[in-house]
């Protein structure tokens, strides 16, 4: 019986699983422009959990700013230079979404927050990217993302209530601690903001909120 029940237990596991995979929203940019690869491996009120492969990014380094929107436009421009050629290799890189800003907050509302702007990198450049003067490389493990879509133009006046209510509608959920874990293990970023469209795009815009966190913040659930 125990064994059988156990057969069971991890049959519905893997319905869920399977279920939540069925149901993933993939931005429509990426349809377009090549995105990271993910697993949508839980999905709850308000929230998606996806896994994301070893990836590689091409960062700014902390941009000091009161605007999320103005370090965002300013990390973009460094980046937008780099994959026009101004790189190691004199090379042209195809431009891919979504540009992420990582937000490590202030401590009061008219002191500068930390923002690094990061770009990702196509896969086939993943193996050697050319570096940059100014900008470095992230590389990222398998990692997990709570996420939370919304659509329109990212604001300064909205950015923190989006993230807020990300957090909020992970309470009650297994994931919640996991999330927690995370922002201890990299306290300089609170949350990531990806956008995929170009500001030239007023329709149909999708943005997201992402907290990350390991596999090891899994384990200690």
């Amino acid at each position: 019986m125990a064994t059988q029940a156990h057969i069971l237990s991890s049959l519905l596991l893997f319905s869920l699983i399977a279920c939540a995979c069925a149901l993933k929203s993939v931005p429509p940019t990426c349809e377009r422009i090549e995105c990271p690869s993910y697993d949508v491996v839980d999905q709850g009120n308000g929230f998606e959990i996806r896994r994301y492969n070893s990836t590689v990014w091409v960062s700014t380094a902390p941009i000091e700013d009161i605007s999320f929107v103005e370090a965002t436009r300013t990390g973009f421009l460094q980046l937008f230079n780099y994959i026009q050629g101004k790189n190691a290799y004199n090379e042209t890189i195809e431009m891919t979404g979504p540009v992420i800003t990582q937000v490590s907050p202030s401590d009061g509302p008219f002191c500068a927050s930390s923002f690094v702007v990061s770009f990702y990198v196509p896969k086939k450049n993943q193996a050697d990217p050319p570096a940059a003067d100014g900008l470095h490389l992230q590389k990222w493990g398998p990692t997990f993302a709570a996420v939370r879509q919304f659509s329109g133009f990212v604001s300064d006046d909205t950015l923190g209530e989006e993230a807020a209510a990300l957090y909020l509608s992970l309470q009650g959920s297994n994931w919640a601690s996991a999330v927690d874990q995370g922002r201890k293990a990299d306290p300089t970023s609170s949350y990531t903001v990806a956008q995929y469209n170009s500001p030239f795009e007023f329709s149909g815009r999708v943005n997201e909120i992402w907290m990350l966190f390991s596999q090891g913040s899994i384990n200690k659930m």
